[in-house]
């Protein structure tokens, strides 16, 4: 193997890129627990693994750039309960325990910040849209632990892919219990593989099922009424579905033959009017598909086309289990019909007011769905003296985080400051680890140090919300990647809220006539819009 990781001395290259990858895995930082990790691998190095035999050696060397080797030491936290990781990992050697804090009356997490790990069990909760139909959300357990809380998993076992592929924080702790060599897979690679491959979809699918579903389905409110035999018989019989962006899930006006619930990623609802078609809503993690359609007699056509607006992944339950489901637990069939009717009454909504769904549709384009804090202006009050960029130059060292432009709807306008996205796409591919979740609420930050501006992320990132710095500096002639060497060293910047003051986002708080503001969700930005 290349530069094997059994030995991270080999060259200074190889010590200077552990360097930079050793805060990629874990909030340990400098203690991250890693003794050797791979350089790129070739395809007939990364064959020489189980997991990778079914690809040919172009498809490899595509996806090599997201795969490396590591060797852990024993004890080693790979990543903690609340943590996002972007990543799946396949052990090779050792042992791994997966398990949680509190059910081993574990020591605090030493990470430097609080972790959010406690906050998952809470999107269990169900919660109240706009509309007042109900919103059933997922779990995001992504393990099915026994008693004792803890799972060791052994040679030829995946982690870690749950979370990573559906944007979820990790539910569990992971820790190597000997010395570990661990393949790691970046979701992009990760994606491609399970595509191209129906052995890897089927064998995550598994997975998925032993680990994760049943215990999800357990704490969904929607399926609360149901007694353990009907879970573990939905359990086996649903279909799990993963969906390109743009890919059509139900045609409008074709058979009805399931029900959906949206795993993760985003739903366009969509009908036909005229020659084109017109958005008329759009469905969220742990919200429902299908069910005016099955519950209404005589309907035997999809309402709307219903499309993937990103990457998502969908539970699909028959038609016949849902109507047993329904017929069995009359709550669960009155809980539905209140969720299909508010559903029709906006599907009307939007076909009578085409403004509404115009919107609807700007608001998906620009990512407003996507997004956890977007910081939008009001164009009719801002009097544009810049007080939110001085506030928030102030705060971070002279160097603002954000741009006072952006997109423009009526009279606000879409700032191009982070958005901190449900599924942050800037993540992917940062060669260090350096653009990470900051492990406190929904933040996205940059890590200064780890930082070597290739610019990945600013050119992921759909909203231009990413900025690069000079800094005066060249990097030197043995910079690992070679295509930086010589170069004028960048750093990346980007809106963090503020997190570490205790004021919150400053450019919020220095405008001094109020105009700037953070939003969650559509609905909010909505209601801000001149009508």
């Amino acid at each position: 193997m290349t530069n094997n990781y059994k030995n991270a001395n080999i060259r200074p290259t190889v010590v200077k890129r552990l360097e930079l990858y050793k805060d990629r895995w874990t909030s340990y930082g400098a203690t991250a627990g890693i003794l050797g990790i791979s350089e790129k691998l070739a395809p007939g190095d990364l064959r020489r693994f189980e997991i990778f035999r079914d690809y040919g050696d172009e498809f490899l060397e595509e996806i090599s750039a997201d795969i490396s080797v590591a060797k852990w030491k024993k004890n080693a936290i790979l990543f903690e309960e609340g943590t996002y990781v972007d990543m799946a990992f396949f052990i090779v050697q050792g042992a791994v325990e997966v398990y949680l804090h509190k059910a081993k009356g574990a020591e605090p997490s030493r990470s430097p910040k609080p972790p959010a790990a406690l906050t998952v069990l809470q999107s269990q909760l169900e919660k109240q849209n706009k509309n007042g139909a109900a919103i059933t959300f997922l779990s995001a357990l992504d393990f099915n632990l026994p008693a004792s809380g803890a799972l060791e998993l052994g040679p030829g076992e995946i982690f870690g892919e749950i979370g990573a592929m559906n944007g979820w924080p990790q539910s569990v702790t992971a820790r190597a219990t000997a010395d570990c060599v661990l393949v790691q897979i970046r979701v992009p690679a990760l994606r491609r593989m399970k595509r191209k491959s129906p052995a890897l979809k089927q064998r995550l699918d598994k997975i998925y099922r032993e680990r994760s579903l049943l215990a999800q389905l357990r704490t969904t409110p929607l399926l609360q009424p149901c007694d353990e035999a009907v879970l573990e018989t939905l359990a086996n019989n649903v279909e799990l579905i993963s969906c390109e962006p743009n890919e059509v899930i139900a045609r409008e006006g074709e058979p009805v033959d399931a029900f959906y619930l949206v795993r993760s990623g985003f739903v366009k609802l969509s009908q036909k009017m005229g020659d084109g078609e017109l958005v008329v809503s759009y469905l969220s993690k742990g919200m429902t598909l299908g069910e005016a359609e099955l519950l209404l007699e005589g309907r035997s056509g999809w309402h709307c086309t219903a499309s993937s607006v990103e990457f998502s992944d969908l539970v699909k339950i028959s038609r016949d289990d849902f109507l047993a489901l329904t017929k069995k637990y009359s709550s669960i069939g009155r809980q539905l019909w209140e969720t299909a009717v508010a559903r029709l009454k906006q599907v009307g909504g939007s076909k009578k007011n085409i403004s509404k769904s115009q919107f609807m549709q700007a608001a998906l384009d620009k990512g407003l769905a996507e997004g956890n804090s977007i910081l939008v202006i009001d164009l009719n009050v801002c009097t544009r003296c810049d007080e939110c960029v001085r506030g928030c130059a102030d705060t971070h060292g002279g160097r603002p985080r954000f741009v006072r432009e952006g997109d423009k709807y009526e009279n606000l306008l879409i700032t191009k400051a982070c958005y901190h996205c449900q599924d942050p796409v800037c993540l992917v591919g940062c060669p260090t680890g350096a653009i990470r979740r900051a492990s406190v609420g929904e933040v996205v930050e940059i890590v200064d140090n780890l930082c070597i501006g290739c610019q990945a992320c600013a050119n992921n990132c759909p909203y231009d919300a990413i900025v690069m710095h000079e800094t005066g500096e060249v990097w030197a002639e043995n910079m690992i990647p070679e295509l930086l060497r010589g170069k004028p060293r960048l750093l990346a910047s980007k809106c963090d809220l503020c997190y570490k003051t205790n004021h919150g986002p400053a450019c919020v708080n220095n405008c001094p006539h109020g105009c700037a503001v953070r939003i969650g969700n559509v609905e909010e930005f909505q209601r801000l819009a001149v009508r």
